[in-house]
């Protein structure tokens, strides 16, 4: 990802803390810089030349690093950007980071890009055009006391939405999130034309090739009962559907050919039970299971909360009307 010269001596400015980046940050010795790119992960020793130009060099070898996608910056530069921005660090009259937060947007938004606080006031940056979040994802970490309060709105929000809701509301925009691109819902307002997926996607790899995916998706638990209740999907439907998913063509208009879907996702907005996983990939030969992958309610919370997806309309909790009566 290149930059230009002009935004990374101005972050670097920014990072020594010098008088030209303004009084929101702390100034920043040879030594205090050393600490500070190893709050970083990065292990960068200042070897006592001009302070803003050494840090400069610095943020074009992380600029320089391999990207966790071609259009999101590497994740070492993510944490700078978020050590800079430590909230921890705020200046006298600008208690709130403000005035810091601005001056970084500043620079930026020149890139195409900017940076806001989250709810647990972690910097975050987002690129404008695509409103694509670059973070460093870890749906396995443990949560904050505000993400578990987001993640449980989110599942009452999935108990109750319809399949397309899930569809829409949740996936298409987890998946954007998670760098997956040309996203295209089939709908189900015409069943023929879907063979099976509800959604195919492309997802480039670093090496440039692309690699297609068709989504199935089902609302609530998805289970191998011979009789399943209500709400329930059964495995043996999913299989059809999976089958005809990786034995039709779609056609790529970027390409103006039919392609094969590479991979097929199984998203179930409920349980995947472990019955269910063993039917399928007993009924699949090798290379079609290969093929197959599974999403659960525990993988999108995960997904969803980690990656700071803004929730659904539906899923925000109620706020209570002007008028209503407080108890005491």
């Amino acid at each position: 990802m290149d930059w230009k010269k002009r935004s990374l001596r101005e972050l670097a400015r920014m990072i020594c803390g010098d008088e030209e980046a303004g009084p929101y940050f702390p100034y920043r010795s040879s030594s205090y810089l050393t600490e500070f790119f190893e709050d970083c992960d990065l292990e960068y020793v200042h070897d006592g030349s001009t302070r803003w130009r050494w840090v400069a060099d610095r943020l074009e070898e992380v600029m320089a690093l391999p990207q966790q996608s071609p259009q999101l910056p590497p994740d070492p530069f993510i944490r700078i950007i978020q050590t800079l921005l430590d909230s921890g660090e705020a200046q006298t009259g600008d208690d709130d980071r403000a005035c810091a937060l601005s001056a970084v947007n500043t620079v930026l938004r020149r890139e195409g890009w900017e940076v806001f606080y989250d709810d647990g006031a972690i910097a975050q940056m987002r690129h404008i055009k695509t409103n694509t979040i670059a973070q460093l994802v870890n749906p396995h970490r443990p949560l904050s006391s505000v993400e578990i309060a987001r993640g449980k709105h989110l599942s009452d929000y999935l108990d109750r939405c319809s399949e397309d809701e899930l569809i829409e509301e949740v996936l298409l925009p987890l998946f954007r999130q998670l760098g997956f691109h040309r996203i295209t819902a089939a709908g189900h307002k015409d069943k023929a034309l879907e063979y099976g997926k509800d959604v195919w996607m492309k997802y480039t790899l670093p090496t440039l090739h692309v690699l297609y995916f068709g989504i199935q998706a089902k609302k609530g638990k998805l289970d191998s009962a011979g009789v399943g209740k209500s709400g329930n999907a059964n495995v043996a439907e999913i299989h059809n559907q999976v089958s005809m998913m990786l034995g039709h063509e779609i056609f790529d208009p970027e390409l103006n050919r039919r392609v094969l879907v590479d991979h097929a996702f199984i998203v179930a907005g409920g349980e995947i039970t472990k019955q269910a996983r063993n039917w399928l990939g007993g009924k699949l030969d090798a290379s079609k299971r290969s093929q197959v992958m599974f999403m659960d309610r525990g993988d999108i919370l995960n997904l969803f909360i980690t990656t700071n997806l803004p929730l659904p309309a539906g899923a925000l909790p109620k706020q209570p009307a002007e008028d209503d009566e407080i108890p005491f």
